[in-house]
């Protein structure tokens, strides 16, 4: 799957594909504006992309101090309510390269 194609399923899908890691599930679900399943997936997920995920998750919500404990358990700079897209784009980036 491209970064195109995925973000065409936000856009066009009713649900995530089926084949998709937790980890793509969970940044669909965000995109598409399902912040608590997506929330509910990374909160689930011991790893440093979880934890990078549920950082951008608080961003999201506006939780900025919450956000930076998780981007510094996934050893990620904080982000800015600015660079939520960004983010969530580089986070899906590199799930789709993995």
């Amino acid at each position: 799957m491209t970064f195109n194609s995925f973000l065409e399923s936000v856009e066009n899908d009713p649900m995530p594909p089926a084949d998709l890691t937790p980890e793509l599930t969970s940044l669909w679900l965000t995109k598409a504006g399902q912040w608590e399943a997506a929330h509910d997936i990374a909160q689930d997920m011991a790893t440093k992309t979880g934890s990078w995920i549920h950082g951008l998750l608080h961003a999201i919500e506006g939780d900025f101090g919450n956000a930076g404990y998780w981007f510094a358990r996934a050893g990620e700079p904080p982000i800015s309510k600015e660079g939520i897209d960004a983010e969530w784009e580089r986070i899906v980036r590199s799930q789709l390269q993995g």
